[in-house]
């Protein structure tokens, strides 16, 4: 649920926020419940530069200090029950994640699925049930099963459908591979030995956000991005002219083509793909 503030200040005046309802408190407060601290990790900032002090990403710098939690994306304890501990934000990422008490005594986070709640009981195994937060190889699955955080080669950890609200349908299996639709619209195979989460991933009305004003993208570590078309001719192919142009052939500082460029590399195969997201 998104909350609309009312305007007594400039930057109340467009600010549409998530409620994180949720997300577990500490009982008796509004507060969330504080992170397990054997999950988390120093995160150090490059403020996008490389080993040689480049910007080699631009935008990028500041923001509030985070910790990084490791996410158990493997899903590798099989036929182990897990209690859901706690529904937690993570500031790394759009979804939310779950903490998970397994059986004989681990702590684990995941991404959290939609609908998925505190006390909820999870595994990864073979057999049924079909439940939200279940994980289970894409072969043992019924067809038309709503699912994320699905591998791309079979041990190696979720790679695809990770991203807040997002959510693949799995459509059919034959010849070891399962076709699945992915979120852009792409329909792909994948090995069916790999494995995927039954269920949505949560925060759904994370795109339906609006920060308001330029202080909280710093706050986020987006430093300010300017126009080329406001800049030099040294600085930037758009720039320069005494009328407002130059725009019409989109391109980087570097006068590499942009927008619409397909920088996909030639090298990977497309073997596995059905339907390419962009043909109707």
């Amino acid at each position: 649920m998104l909350k609309k503030y009312r305007p007594v200040t400039p930057g109340t005046r467009q600010l549409l926020l998530p409620m994180h309802e949720e997300l577990t408190r500490v009982e008796g407060s509004r507060a969330t419940v504080k992170p397990n601290k054997n999950l988390l990790l120093p995160k150090r900032r490059t403020s996008g530069r490389n080993n040689n002090g480049h910007i080699t990403c631009r935008h990028k710098g500041g923001g509030h200090k985070q910790h990084y939690r490791i996410v158990d994306f493997k899903r590798d304890k099989e036929d182990i029950p897990a209690r859901v501990a706690s529904i937690e934000y993570d500031p790394n990422r759009s979804a939310y994640l779950a903490l998970l008490n397994y059986a004989d005594g681990e702590k684990r986070y995941i991404i959290a699925q939609q609908g998925l709640k505190v006390g909820a009981t999870v595994q990864t195994s073979a057999e049924p049930p079909f439940h939200i937060g279940n994980c289970m190889r894409l072969k043992h699955m019924p067809l038309g099963s709503t699912i994320s955080c699905i591998e791309m080669r079979p041990g190696k950890g979720a790679k695809m459908v990770r991203s807040a609200g997002m959510s693949a349908q799995l459509m059919a299996r034959s010849g070891g591979y399962a076709t699945l639709r992915m979120p852009s619209g792409e329909v792909r195979m994948v090995n069916e030995d790999c494995k995927a989460t039954f269920g949505a991933v949560s925060n759904p009305g994370h795109n339906l956000r609006v920060e308001g004003k330029a202080g909280r993208m710093r706050w986020k570590g987006v430093r300010p991005t300017v126009r080329g078309v406001a800049m030099n001719p040294v600085d930037h192919p758009h720039g320069g002219g005494e009328g407002k142009h130059k725009g019409n052939i989109p391109q980087t500082p570097w006068a590499m083509f942009t927008r619409g460029y397909r920088t996909r590399s030639l090298k990977k195969s497309n073997k596995f793909i059905v339907k390419d997201r962009r043909k109707k």
